[in-house]
């Protein structure tokens, strides 16, 4: 193995070795055992302005900042003296005209066989860039959060803005319905009554309209939807009586009916309901007008299947992934109204029943499906899927 003490080495080796320590891309120093600097390159002289001659004899903590004097002290030279070597410390240097340089510290020590210290190797590099762009971090972290924050509250305030609106607007709405309940049973011109018949159809339509409101305030909230559940009642007695609702209301539509359910089924009527009057009311939008809509529902051993079906122009694949966002509507009929909430409102009710709502659509038959079943509680995690 080569001799590579300085002796042996040739001038120009030399040279070349002072000028690799002078100019090296960090700051190198040697620090004695009373903490003295014993040596400085040119690097770190430039740095800091200062003569290196200057350097060369003085303590290095005071070349540190008030801050950086108490890390050396109570954890660089503890962390040396036990480990024997450090990285990456960050401190602060004074230069000569008492400005701060951001570095970091890395050090290690060399002791002789009597484990008496020597001297330590000290490098020092810049980190003007690097803490910039960490502090640069930590801003726009916090403007984000801020952002965060507020966007929540607004949307917060904005949630209940609608809940409380929705929910003052029922008391009105009931006046009038009320009002119209007992006028229609006055003698009345076949002009009147069917007047009538329309406002009492705006109004029902105006109390669906604040119900779906509501009922995404809601989910919103985070609050989920209420159930009710009830095993007394026949839930096909319930989904009769709102396909019977929806067919009176549309006698052009064929609305092919097969229910069989032979069992008391634990479940909100209202809210099932609901669902099959927003997925009905969805078909008869939709669906070809020359064409039957069909609702199956069967409950199994282990599963309750509600289906509606019908025929139409399949939905687009893009529309697919949007079908129970709330507010989506997709193409409509132009005499067609609504919110665009009944299909979300349809899934979450199918949620909070610790079910799921699909939806499948082929050039012959779009259906929705809702399964749910029959052994599970309600899911007890609706208000965290319901929440933005």
């Amino acid at each position: 193995m080569p001799d590579l003490e300085p002796k042996a080495l040739s001038q120009e080796r030399l040279e070349d070795l002072a000028d690799l320590y002078d100019n090296a891309p960090c700051g190198y120093i040697i620090l004695l055992p009373d903490g003295r600097i014993g040596r400085a390159n040119a690097t770190l002289a430039n740095w800091l302005e200062i003569p290196v001659q200057e350097l060369v004899g003085g303590k290095f903590r005071e070349r540190l900042t008030m801050p950086g004097r108490i890390l050396f002290e109570t954890h660089l030279v503890p962390a040396l003296r036990m480990h024997g070597s450090v990285t990456e410390i960050a401190l602060d240097l004074l230069t000569g005209t008492s400005a701060k340089l951001p570095v970091f510290v890395s050090a290690n020590e060399r002791r002789d066989d009597n484990d008496a210290l020597e001297f330590t190797r000290v490098i020092i590099f810049k980190a003007t860039d690097r803490r910039s762009f960490e502090q640069s971090l930590v801003r726009s972290r916090e403007e984000a959060s801020k952002g965060l924050a507020e966007e929540k509250a607004t949307g917060a305030l904005r949630e209940q803005f609608i809940a409380v609106l929705g929910h003052d607007l029922r008391n009105p709405l009931a006046s009038v319905e009320a009002g119209l309940r007992m006028v229609s049973k006055e003698p009345l011109s076949p002009k009147q009554a069917r007047l009538i018949g329309l406002m009492q159809a705006s109004s029902q339509r105006m109390h669906r309209l604040i119900d779906d409101v509501l009922d995404l305030a809601r989910g919103q909230l985070g609050s989920g939807l209420t159930l009710s559940l009830d095993a007394s009642m026949p839930l096909e007695h319930t989904l009769r009586q709102v396909i019977d609702e929806l067919a009176s209301t549309h006698p052009e539509v064929n609305i092919e009916v097969n229910i069989a359910i032979d069992r008391s089924i634990a479940c909100d009527h209202g809210r099932m309901g609901q669902l099959v009057s927003n997925l009905l009311g969805n078909a008869l939008t939709h669906g070809a007008a020359d064409k039957p809509i069909r609702v199956d529902a069967t409950a199994g051993s282990d599963w309750l299947t509600v289906s509606v079906s019908n025929a139409g122009d399949p939905i687009p694949p893009a529309a697919m992934a949007q079908l129970f966002r709330p507010f989506f509507r997709g193409t409509v009929r132009a005499s067609a109204n609504g919110l665009g909430l009944g299909l979300h409102i349809a899934s979450m009710i199918a949620q909070a029943h610790g079910g799921t709502l699909t939806v499948s659509s082929t050039p012959a038959e779009t259906r929705f499906t809702f399964r749910m079943p029959l052994q599970a509680r309600p899911s007890d995690d609706f208000e965290a899927a319901t929440s933005p």
